[in-house]
């Protein structure tokens, strides 16, 4: 089995994004995404950030750009950014905890974008239990997860910064939320 098939059945996987490694899994399965609360030991009110393929991911959660969110994204995308945008309703609670904002990111790793075109977005927190040190080799994601990942994908060391997290206003205007890889 490789790791579409595995995503594509609601498996976690550790996996190489366009940053660090990340312990993924499809964000529109709801038990994944708690599964991969529990294997993060992610504090639950805590929402994870989500890649996407395309601009048109976003509809998939209900979230409409207005054109000026829509032109700042065509410019900065892709890129390790991302973008907290403001969602309505309880359908995604399980993935806004609370908070009715999610985070998505367009990444620019060729790869990663062919996987998210197969299996469709993914949750994707770094490779690491909370407040730990984030994996730079599968070894140590499996230090951390062993078995009770389904599937972890080599790419050697990985060392790099988060990405940058930033809350994107109707208007464009933007504050930053953290300092990462990418500079707005």
């Amino acid at each position: 089995m490789d790791v579409t098939n595995v995503l594509k059945n609601g498996g976690v996987a550790v996996i190489p994004t366009d940053t660090i490694y990340g312990i993924v899994g499809p964000a529109l399965n709801e038990n994944t995404v708690e599964a991969v609360y529990q294997l993060r030991k992610r504090s639950t009110d805590k929402p994870m950030i989500i890649l996407i393929f395309s601009l048109d991911d976003l509809k998939k959660f209900d979230i409409l750009l207005t054109e000026k969110q829509r032109e700042f994204l065509n410019q900065h995308w892709p890129n390790p950014l991302s973008v907290l945008l403001p969602i309505v309703g309880d359908k995604w609670k399980y993935l806004h905890r609370g908070s009715n904002c999610l985070a998505f990111r367009l990444p620019k790793d060729e790869e990663l974008i062919e996987l998210l075109q197969e299996v469709g977005p993914l949750v994707a927190p770094s490779a690491n239990i909370e407040g730990e040190k984030p994996a730079e080799t599968i070894e140590e994601a499996k230090e951390y997860f062993g078995d009770f990942v389904d599937f972890y994908v080599d790419r050697g060391i990985l060392k790099g910064e988060p990405s940058t997290l930033i809350s994107l206003n109707e208007d464009s205007t933007f504050t930053v939320l953290r300092e990462g890889e990418y500079k707005v």
